[in-house]
Parts: C-alpha cells; structure tokens; sequence
C-alpha cells in the first residue's frame, strides 16, 4: 500500500511539472511529439492528434518531448524557432507548476482544518495567560505596542520572549484590555497558553498557503545551501525509495499527512529543478540567457551533449542514493 500511495504522490506531482512544460509550448504554438510520466520502457500511450501520451516503467520523473529541442529544425513550430524569452517560459514553467501544486495542497489541509485566527479558543490552566486573567473570547490585537493580524505573529513574538515580561492588548466585547504575561520556556520556546479559534476561509487558506510555500522553498534553499558548504551531513539526503518509506510512515498517520507530504516533495522537485545542473530545466535556462546576452544560438548538439551527460551523472546518483536508503531500511 506505501508503494502504491508513493506512486500516486510521484504521478500527480510530475504530471504538474511536465504539464507546466506541455501546456506553456502549446500556447506558444511549439509541437508536442510525447508527453511521459516517468522514464524507461513505454508500458501505455495514447496517441492524440499530433502528441503520445504514454507511462512509462520507471517513476523517476518524467519529460516533454518537443519539436526542434535537442535538435535543428526549421519548422516554424519548432522549439528552437521560439523567442528566448518563450523558450525560458516554456522550461521555467515545470517548476512553476511544482510550487502551484504545493500551494493548492495546502489550500485544502486549510479549508479542512482551518487557519489559526488571532481569536482565543482556550487557555490552559496554571499558564500565564490564564492566570493574568485572558479568557476565551478574547481577540488579540497588539503585543508589546505591535499591530497582530496572524497567528503566525503570536507565536513568533511570544516563542522568542521566554521569561520576559510582554504587554498584550485584547479586544473582548467590544472594549480593549491590556494584560502583562511572561512567557515560560518550553521546548526551547516561550509559550503563554493559549490555543486559538480556526477559521475556514478560502482566500485566506490561498494566502497562507502561499506563505507557507515561500517559508519552505526558503528553509530548502538553507539547506542545500549548507549541504553545498558540507555542514550537513549527507545522509540526511533520501531517494526515492526513503522517500516511499516516509510516504508509508505518512500514510499510517492519515490522509492529510500524506497531502502535506506531498505538497513538500513537490517544493523540493520544483528547487532542484531549477539548479543549473546538466539536463535539469535550470540547466536549460542558464543556457537560454547566456543566449540571450550573447544574442546568439549555443550548437544544439553540444548542448544535448552537455545535457546528456548530465542526465547520466543524475541517474548515477540516484542509483547510490537509493542503494543507501535500502542499506538504511535493512538495517532499520
């Protein structure tokens, strides 16, 4: 069942990249020859008026093959006979959907579970906010003379003042109060007590879904940045087998785990693709504004060359990161 879930999550998340890719060439008049989620030998296709649809074997990604990309045409609907600026939007969209995905998963883990308001649901006894006398109802609107419109302000001001003295303005039936609480450390953060009332809004489930993929893409872009400088430890670093095995751990937890999951897999997929590595749509970007800036065409051939070298590196890769997450489940 973990693998069949894992292959569900992979589906649907390169079905957005590579219909990013699909659906921007087909606006710019560029011909499709095959659509393909994953790699490998073809298992089933679909032929359309000038496309095949197919799955193939492998799940480890998937392509858009287009008229005139690794190759010379002159064809006018060929890749190649496309603007730079057109054929930059054609491969900077698969990444694009990649985020757009993860946005709209958390859009519906918010409208199913709500969005924390700045509207006090409860306030748990022996914690500062109810001894200082902060009761549900309450409707916080300022702390330590700052403005509060999210939740998200709450914690953040008051998980960093742990055993200092803050000033909190409540709104309750109409009339503010103002309350002196100091936060207790726990966990390594300061907390009052308090829980907030959830709201089901779609507008505000859209908002804070984007923040919370800009807030991820931010904290993988950390990351990598300090795997790069080698002050993370690469294990740390899963293929797709660990990633079916987190799936699988998910899935155990409930479904809206598993969406949350996946919208963070997506992120992930939509950052590295756009690393200007051999073969990745970064890589293909890097070569189109160097285009651009020099306003001349880079040999196609040394640039499928280039890219198809780089597709091997990757897939070396991915053999020993996978060979490395079986090593950890059998060892588990």
């Amino acid at each position: 069942m973990s693998i069949f879930i894992a292959l569900v999550v992979f589906g649907v998340i390169v079905l957005f990249h590579e219909f990013g890719h699909f659906i921007v060439a087909k606006l710019c008049k560029v011909k499709v020859h095959e659509f393909a989620i994953g790699m490998g030998p073809k298992i089933a296709s679909i032929k359309g008026k000038e496309t095949d649809y197919s799955i193939r074997l492998l799940p480890l990604g998937g392509y858009v093959k287009m008229l005139g990309e690794d190759e010379d045409s002159e064809d006018e609907r060929s890749f190649g006979k496309k603007s730079v600026l057109q054929r930059i939007g054609i491969i900077a969209a698969g990444p694009i959907m990649n985020f757009v995905l993860a946005i709209l998963l958390f859009t519906v883990i918010f409208m199913v579970v709500g969005i924390p308001t700045t509207a006090i649901k409860e306030t748990m006894k022996d914690y500062p906010a109810h001894s200082a006398g902060i009761i549900a109802g309450d409707r916080i609107i300022e702390i330590e003379g700052k403005a509060i419109e999210s939740w998200n302000q709450v914690t953040s001001i008051v998980g960093s003042s742990a055993e200092k003295s803050i000033d909190i303005k409540i709104q309750r039936e109409g009339n503010t109060m103002e309350f002196e609480v100091v936060p207790v450390l726990q966990e390594g953060r300061g907390v009052i007590g308090i829980l907030p009332e959830s709201e089901k809004n779609l507008s505000l489930s859209v908002k804070s879904s984007a923040e919370r993929t800009g807030y991820i893409l931010s904290q993988m872009m950390n990351f990598f940045a300090t795997l790069v400088t080698g002050k993370v430890n690469t294990s740390d670093v899963v293929g797709p087998v660990g990633i079916i095995n987190v799936v699988g751990e998910a899935a155990k937890v409930g479904y809206l785990n598993v969406i949350s999951l996946a919208a963070v897999i997506s992120i992930n997929l939509g950052l590295i693709n756009l690393f200007p590595f051999p073969a990745l749509d970064g890589s293909r970007i890097l070569f189109l504004v160097i285009e651009l800036v020099r306003g001349k065409k880079i040999d196609s051939e040394k640039e499928g060359m280039i890219h198809l070298i780089g597709f091997a590196l990757l897939m070396l890769l991915m053999l020993v990161i996978t060979y490395k997450d079986i090593i950890k489940l059998i060892d588990k």
